[in-house]
């Protein structure tokens, strides 16, 4: 099968994802500088979600571009990661109305340990139908990203409730670690075309 379907889809729905997130941000009541401090931990977590939101979609970008073709699998480990994205407006909206409180700080973190999972799952449904010697299984390769990221939140999560702020500098520096786009994808595209 394609996969333009299903880019077309991903996209959609991230938009909508960012699109709810910006709608729960609420506008405060009053004129002066000091309304907005009440709303700096809402969009605190706003902007970490809308960062989250950019590397899924610009990596899903470069993924599907060394993705030649899609199955069932796929399809469904696809929709898997978004089920997981979906959930980021709602914990986003909740960590930041109760300024990082632990239980919401640890829900946060469980549906990023989730996405990441699912991500993960997406990717390696892809190899199985494509295979080891795909253009997506050279790039990945042993995915050391991705397993700091999955333990981070993983230790993050329980931590929040001892203490909020390593657990929410473990998201943020994982949020730094893929900040800056995998080029893993993008150098075995160009290594592959010479």
């Amino acid at each position: 099968m394609g996969k333009n379907r299903l880019e077309a889809f991903s996209d959609g729905v991230l938009a909508i994802i960012i699109t709810i997130m910006v709608l729960e941000m609420k506008v405060p009541h009053g004129t002066h500088w000091q309304t907005l401090q009440t709303l700096i931990p809402v969009f605190i977590s706003y902007v970490l979600s809308f960062i989250y939101i950019g590397i899924y979609w610009n990596n899903h970008h470069h993924l599907f571009h060394a993705v030649k073709y899609v199955n069932g699998g796929v399809l469904w480990a696809n929709l898997h990661l978004l089920f997981w994205l979906s959930l980021l407006p709602f914990v986003t909206g909740w960590m930041g109305e109760n300024h990082f409180a632990a239980t919401p700080t640890a829900l946060y973190g469980a549906v990023l340990l989730m996405a990441g999972v699912a991500y993960w799952i997406l990717v390696h449904c892809i190899i199985v139908e494509e295979g080891k010697n795909s253009l997506v299984a050279k790039a990945i390769g042993k995915d050391i990203k991705g397993i700091i990221s999955v333990v981070t939140y993983a230790i993050a999560i329980p931590l929040a409730f001892y203490n909020v702020v390593p657990a929410l500098l473990g998201y943020f520096l994982v949020s730094l670690l893929w900040l800056v786009p995998d080029r893993r994808i993008e150098k075995t595209l160009l290594n592959n075309e010479h």
